[in-house]
């Protein structure tokens, strides 16, 4: 029991962390109710087993160690859930189970002359059976495999009552010849968990609805005490009630999922929109001048035509003319040399055909320095016009 107990714990935990690593999940969105139907197995390892009672007749007979078998019987369920549309869901639910008696193992010792001898076995038929019924709250996660069906796993807890009708008759030599015999009866309750792997099959042309078929390993975590009523001849009763113990149980079911509200039809794909076309790195031409100078040398205007020339075959649409100074002059000199160098560029652009609307004149005197160097300082790289074509 401890094993299936921490088997359960796992998946329960295991449940969230798992998932983002799995398939895109069948999307069960908002509230559904449930129907299945099916079979329960007693597992006999753990089925019914009665102890804490023993009757003793004065011919000397003791019995005690008992140990149920059950045949396999009906089993249903019913649940309203929710689901959030990203693979979980969790719902409330309530099942009901019948087990029948199939027969009883049974320990006894006897002795007529009043010394017990070595414990005897013996099984005999049992009649009437056990119902199981109550609430169960289950959390699922359902899978997306590309498959028509959808395979999901889920676990839970609840409380189930047990109702026990049963009557027994014992094959223990008692006096006379008879027969111990008797009832059990009584409703009992004890808490459960569950574990459960299940596929759905939603149906084509009714998008709501899906077939289901679902196992579930139900553990009752409890054992509980019954009355007794035993009619033994010439005897006395030392107990009037015995204790069943933990059962766990087998179900196979096939069902039906509805969907209360048709899920939103999903979202055609956009097309991913066209990438554009880069735009085309600015490009960048030097033109430098003689020391204190804003005239243009000619391979000035050799740098002032070949930039011309390639703003008319690139979509050029503004060309930006900056204008700068090296240190070696006061600030405010430097600023007016900076605008009267870039004015001399920009007339020369035009001169060779490129619309004064398309330029940008700019000056910076002796700041943004291609050569870093101290105030007072003749740098010729710093000494220039830059035109940036866009």
């Amino acid at each position: 029991m401890k094993f299936r107990a921490v088997l359960a714990a796992a998946t329960c935990l295991a449940l969230p962390a798992l998932a983002p690593s799995l398939a895109h999940a069948q999307p069960v969105t908002g509230p559904y109710v449930s129907l299945g139907a099916g079979t329960a197995i007693e597992i006999p390892a753990n089925a019914g087993y009665i102890g804490d009672v023993s009757f003793r007749s004065d011919f000397g007979t003791e019995v005690h160690s008992f140990r149920n078998q059950f045949r396999p019987s009906y089993a249903g369920v019913a649940a309203a859930g929710f689901g959030f549309g990203n693979g979980f869901r969790v719902e409330l639910g309530g099942d009901l189970i019948r087990n029948t008696f199939n027969k009883t193992d049974f320990h006894y010792q006897y002795n007529e002359s009043g010394d017990y001898n070595p414990a005897e076995q013996a099984s005999f038929h049992a009649y009437g059976g056990e119902e199981k019924y109550g609430p169960m709250v289950n959390a699922y996660y359902d899978f997306s495999l590309g498959l028509p069906i959808f395979p999901y796993i889920g676990a839970g807890i609840g409380y189930q009552w047990v109702k026990l009708n049963r009557d027994y008759r014992f094959p223990v030599p008692l006096n006379g010849g008879a027969l111990l015999s008797g009832s059990a009866s009584g409703t009992e309750g004890s808490f459960a968990y569950d574990v459960i792997a299940g596929l759905s099959y939603p149906l084509p042309t009714i998008p709501q609805l899906s077939l289901t078929a679902e196992y579930r390993f139900m553990q009752l975590t409890e054992s509980r005490n019954y009355h007794l009523s035993p009619t033994i001849p010439n005897s006395i009763v030392e107990y009037s009630a015995f204790k069943m113990g933990q059962e766990s149980y087998h179900m196979f079911l096939l069902g039906l999922r509805y969907q209360l509200f048709a899920p939103p039809p999903m979202a055609p794909a956009t097309p991913a929109p066209m990438a554009s076309p880069a735009p085309a790195a600015a490009k960048t031409y030097l033109v430098f001048f003689d020391w204190d100078k804003y005239n243009l040398t000619p391979r000035a205007t050799q740098i002032i035509a070949e930039a011309a020339s390639d703003s008319k075959t690139n979509s050029v649409t503004t060309l930006n003319v900056s204008g700068y100074t090296d240190t070696s002059g006061t600030p405010t000199y430097n600023q007016g040399l900076s605008e009267r160098r870039a004015k001399a560029v920009a007339a020369k652009l035009v001169v060779d055909g490129v619309p004064a609307s398309e330029i940008s004149i700019h000056a910076y005197g002796e700041t943004h320095l291609l050569v870093p160097t101290g105030p007072g300082v003749r740098e010729p790289q710093n000494r220039r016009v830059e035109i940036v074509l866009n």
